[in-house]
């Protein structure tokens, strides 16, 4: 479900195009931007897709009959400026595990800055609950272990569907437990209280997102095999040198390890260009 919910980031952005042009014709552009990136490539790293879509189909009932009207209820009652607290926060952990993997993938000047914008917002920004740091033109690099891996020679794998979880690949999966390390939940010792605090990121997170979900749910035709190109694309899965990134305007709150750039997240854009990364694709800004 965690997963999923990197997917719906990329959704977000999708209000930056819509302006007048009606839901079907925005979902036409997008599926045609995604097949001319990603051709036949998303179905080559699907073996799994028969037992995938499964778990995807379990994972959309979950989402549907427990995140969403916990995240729906949860959005009308804390009001937004708390919810921006929380995002800080939780993005602020993000970072400091964002500035780990950029040290061991050999990034040490982003390492570094990534360590300061932790630092300025741990201290000046009340424990992370304001963004000082972005002011100050500390912006966000998100890195999680599965892109550390990547960047130390690791192929991401065939694409997988996890129950709760959502989207992911072998080499993701194997830095999952690596990546749960360094969650806010690590921060506190009682079992309820880790319960309760991931249980608040998820929700907090899924209801940012409330509003692209929907806009989601008129745009892609096949929702699977949208979120799993739009996954794959976002994590570099390519077998040529040239990585495709479908690129799109807006803005997206932080989760965790995976946090605010869109990274992470969700699935939904509407137009999309193509371009070479500067980068290589393991060690690409989510």
């Amino acid at each position: 479900m965690i997963g999923l919910l990197r997917i719906l980031v990329l959704a977000a952005f999708t209000l930056g195009l819509t302006g007048c042009q009606t839901m079907k014709g925005v979902g036409t552009r997008i599926e045609r931007a995604v097949d001319k990136a990603m051709g036949s490539k998303g179905q080559r790293m699907d073996p799994w897709e028969s037992w995938n879509r499964k778990v995807f189909a379990f994972n959309e009932k979950l989402d549907e009959n427990v995140l969403k009207p916990v995240a729906t209820a949860y959005s009308e009652i804390v009001p937004s400026p708390v919810r921006t607290g929380i995002d800080n926060f939780f993005g602020n952990i993000g970072d400091a595990w964002s500035a780990v993997n950029l040290m061991l993938q050999g990034r040490f000047k982003a390492g570094l800055e990534q360590g300061m914008r932790f630092a300025v917002n741990s201290t000046f920004g009340f424990a992370g609950l304001l963004d000082i740091a972005t002011e100050a033109g500390l912006d966000k690099n998100s890195q999680d272990f599965g892109k550390t891996l990547g960047k130390w020679g690791m192929g991401t794998g065939a694409y997988i569907v996890w129950p709760l979880f959502g989207p992911s690949s072998v080499r993701d999966s194997l830095a999952l437990p690596v990546d749960w390390q360094a969650s806010p939940a690590v921060l506190f010792d009682d079992g309820r209280k880790k319960v309760a605090i991931t249980g608040l990121n998820l929700v907090n997170t899924r209801a940012n997102f409330l509003r692209a979900g929907e806009m989601l749910e008129g745009i892609a035709l096949d929702k699977y095999t949208f979120y799993r190109d739009a996954y794959l694309q976002r994590r570099g899965s390519f077998d040529d040198d040239e990585e495709v990134e479908v690129l799109v305007p807006g803005a997206a709150a932080s989760a965790p390890a995976d946090a605010a750039s869109a990274p992470q997240a969700p699935a939904s854009e509407p137009a999309a260009s193509v371009k070479k990364p500067a980068e290589p694709a393991s060690a690409a800004t989510r």
